[in-house]
C-alpha cells in the first residue's frame, strides 16, 4: 500500500489539472444584440464568431452609434423573436424598452436576456461594457475599452478656464435634459449644459425666439442639417449672433450611446472647445 501511494498522488493531481483545462475549453456563449448601443460594445468585447446577430439600426448611417462598415460584417436582425429564435443565441442583449410579450417570448427561447437602459453617465456606461464584456467571457477586453475611453475623456479635459455655456440643439428645436449622457459629456470637457440652466429638461423644446433673445456662447446643432424639421438649426437669422456665439455641428449619432461613442463624442467635444 504505501508503494501504491505516488501513483494514486499523481493520478490524483492530473485529475485536478484536467478539470480546469475542461472548463477554460467550454464554449463562448454566442449572443443577438437587438440595441444599436449593445451592438457597438458587443462587436468590440466579443470574438467575431460569437456575435449572431447585431441589429438593422446599426446598418443604418442615421441610427448607427458605430461604423457601419463594421455594422455589415454582421447578420442584422429586426428584433422579431422569429428572427431571434432562429439563431438559438445563448445571450439576447436589449434596451429596457421591451413589450412584455416580446420579453416573455425571448425568455421562453431558453435565452439569457439582458436588458441594459439608456446609459445617463459615463459611470453608467463604463459599468455596461464591463456587464457585456463579463457576459461574452472576455472581461480583460472590457477593461481595455473603459481604459480607452477614459484616456479619451483625460485628452479631451479642458486645461483651464470657466466652463462654457453649450447648448446641444436637435432636430425641431428639442434639447438634452441634465440626466443624459451627453450633458455628463459636457460637463467633461469643459462646458455646461446651457438647456439645463433654462431649466428645460429631456426633449424639451427651445424655439428659436428664445435662442436669439438669451443666445449661449456655442450652439452645438446635432441634427443632418437638411429637412423642413432641422430648419431651426440653419435658420438664417442665427447669422445675426455673429462671433459671440459659435456654431458648431455636432453628430446626432453620439449623444445617446455609451462605450465606444464617448471616444468619438469626447474627441468633438474637446476640439469645439479648443477652438474656441
Amino acid at each position: 500500500m504505501v508503494r501504491a501511494l505516488p501513483p494514486l498522488i499523481a493520478l490524483a493531481l492530473g485529475a485536478c489539472t484536467v478539470a480546469p483545462a475542461r472548463e477554460a475549453a467550454a464554449p463562448l456563449p454566442r449572443i443577438v444584440s437587438l440595441n444599436p448601443c449593445t451592438d457597438a460594445i458587443l462587436a468590440e468585447v466579443a470574438d467575431p464568431e460569437q456575435v449572431l446577430a447585431l441589429s438593422s439600426y446599426s446598418q443604418d448611417p442615421a441610427s448607427s452609434s458605430m461604423d457601419v462598415a463594421l455594422a455589415r460584417r454582421f447578420r442584422a436582425v429586426g428584433g422579431t423573436v422569429e428572427e431571434v429564435a432562429a439563431l438559438r443565441p445563448d445571450v439576447v442583449l436589449s434596451g429596457n424598452f421591451m413589450a412584455l410579450a416580446t420579453r416573455g417570448a425571448l425568455e421562453r427561447l431558453g435565452a439569457r436576456l439582458e436588458l441594459l437602459p439608456i446609459a445617463q453617465t459615463v459611470a453608467d456606461s463604463r459599468a455596461q461594457v464591463r456587464q457585456i464584456a463579463a457576459l461574452a467571457g472576455h472581461p480583460q477586453r472590457g477593461e481595455a475599452l473603459v481604459a480607452r475611453i477614459d484616456a479619451a475623456l483625460a485628452a479631451a479635459r479642458p486645461t483651464g478656464g470657466a466652463p462654457v455655456p453649450a447648448l446641444v440643439w436637435q432636430s425641431g428645436g428639442m434639447v438634452p435634459g441634465p440626466d443624459t449622457l451627453i450633458a455628463d459629456l459636457l460637463t467633461h470637457t469643459g462646458f455646461t449644459n446651457a438647456a439645463a440652466a433654462r431649466g428645460l429638461r429631456q426633449a424639451d423644446l427651445l424655439p428659436l425666439e428664445q435662442v436669439l433673445a438669451d443666445p449661449p456662447r456655442v450652439i452645438l446643432t446635432a441634427g443632418s442639417l437638411h429637412g423642413n424639421e432641422d430648419r431651426l438649426l440653419r435658420h438664417p437669422a442665427l447669422g445675426a449672433l455673429g462671433d459671440k456665439t459659435t456654431r458648431a455641428p455636432l453628430d446626432a449619432n453620439l449623444l445617446w450611446c455609451g462605450g465606444p461613442t464617448i471616444i468619438r463624442a469626447a474627441g468633438r467635444l474637446a476640439e469645439v472647445r479648443r477652438a474656441l
